[in-house]
């Protein structure tokens, strides 16, 4: 047992791995996926209990039972912003990326 932990010692480091083209695509297109999850989920959430709170309830005075209606009106809207907004920065990266791997 000694001998592989004095083996592991006097290996030399690996050397750094170098990120390739492929994997910075992948690393950005991760990225931009994780943004637009967590956006995905906490905008519409968020937007529904504070339209619902200070807007509808608050500002204009609606019941209860009404003010559901329309804050979730509003977060089905915002997931159809979240999603169009996710389709386009999807086409344009991927347009960028074959764009770019045609100049090779």
């Amino acid at each position: 047992m000694d001998r592989y932990d004095q083996a592991a010692m006097n290996a030399a480091p690996l050397p750094p791995v170098e990120l390739r083209q492929d994997d910075t695509n992948l690393l950005s297109t991760l990225k931009t996926l994780l943004f637009f999850t967590i956006l995905m989920i906490m905008l519409p959430i968020g937007l529904y209990f504070s339209s619902k709170v200070y807007v509808f309830e608050a500002h204009y005075g609606m019941s209860n039972k009404d003010s559901y209606f329309y804050a979730a009106i509003v977060a089905v809207i915002t997931v159809h912003v979240v999603l169009a907004m996710f389709v386009y920065v999807a086409w344009n990266e991927g347009s960028r990326q074959w764009r770019e791997g045609k100049q090779d």
